[in-house]
């Protein structure tokens, strides 16, 4: 009986000793980070509602102008669309921002001024304007083309000093078969002769119902004796494929600025994605003319466009 007793009260002294030891979980759960690519994918994916085809690439964390947060920016694409988003990471990656970021010392839409390159593009109005409006079209775009009409009967007319405009190509190749070798040919007469660049967008433009990927050539070739430019040269350019690098640079920088459609217009920066009607557009336009008068913080003298130096006077 006494062999018995002592059993037992081992076993309750041994019972009792284990419930008062700490408890140590088998596995601490590993807290989730907006700083592991893998992660913030599978949460942008549901965020954005973006299926297994389209394919997510995402910057590495990099220091951000805002105190405290990371900087990443996740990219969706498939086909020739693209969607970017910014996002602010807390620097223990368990919370995130959408947005952007300004600095109250300079221009708002500054990234955009200094991303959207304007030397060597066709360009009209008066150079050193303090308004820059660069037009990322596609010559086969319906909506494009009204916009054109739109522009060209109203836009530089109106503003013939205060506005310099900048046409940069963005075509749509997935939708739109004749686009690029159309771009292609306008950067072939811009570099024939400059100054009928706008001809031969009118031109295209305006015939735009009537081209077709096979008729493309034949109508140009017609193009070019009517408006007198030296066929030989710019067919050759065409053949060659001597400006689809204008272009695809040209379309590049449009998806570095955010461009997912046309047409989109930058005013100073100022995206405006869409058909706009003139009245909108000219309000936009004398609201920046007014805002240079003291800012002088972008316009065609802002130090975005490549001019050689001189110690000549301008």
């Amino acid at each position: 009986m006494r062999f018995l007793s002592l059993r037992r009260l081992l076993l309750t002294l041994a019972i009792s000793g284990a419930a008062a030891l700490p408890q140590t979980p088998l596995a601490a759960a590993k807290k989730k980070s907006f700083l592991d690519k893998p992660t913030m994918e599978s949460y942008v994916r549901h965020l954005f509602v973006w299926p297994a085809q389209i394919a997510v690439t995402i910057s590495d964390p990099k220091p951000s102008k805002v105190d405290g947060m990371m900087e990443m920016t996740v990219t969706g694409s498939m086909g020739g669309a693209s969607q970017a988003s910014t996002f602010f990471v807390s620097r223990n990656g368990e919370n995130v921002i959408q947005g952007m970021s300004f600095d109250v010392n300079t221009n708002p839409f500054k990234s955009n001024i200094d991303a959207i390159k304007t030397a060597f593009a066709p360009a009209i109005g008066t150079s050193g304007a303090p308004v820059v409006v660069a037009i990322f079209s596609d010559f086969q775009c319906p909506h494009c083309r009204e916009e054109a009409k739109m522009l060209r009967a109203n836009l530089i007319q109106t503003f013939s000093k205060e506005v310099r405009a900048y046409f940069r190509d963005f075509p749509i190749e997935q939708i739109h078969d004749w686009a690029k070798p159309a771009a292609m040919a306008g950067r072939c007469v811009y570099r024939e002769d400059q100054a009928k660049f706008w001809d031969y967008h009118d031109w295209v433009f305006e015939k735009q119902a009537e081209i077709t990927l096979a008729s493309f050539r034949s109508k140009l070739e017609g193009f070019l004796a009517d408006k007198k430019i030296a066929a030989p040269g710019v067919l050759q350019c065409l053949d060659g494929k001597a400006t689809a690098e204008d272009v695809n640079k040209s379309f590049a920088e449009g998806i570095a600025v955010g461009v997912n459609s046309t047409p989109t217009l930058f005013v100073n920066g100022r995206k405006l994605a869409g058909n706009l009607s003139w009245p909108q557009l000219k309000q936009i336009v004398e609201y920046e003319i007014e805002y240079q008068k003291t800012a002088k913080n972008a316009g065609d003298n802002c130090g975005c466009e490549l001019t050689l130096p001189s110690v000549l006077p301008k």
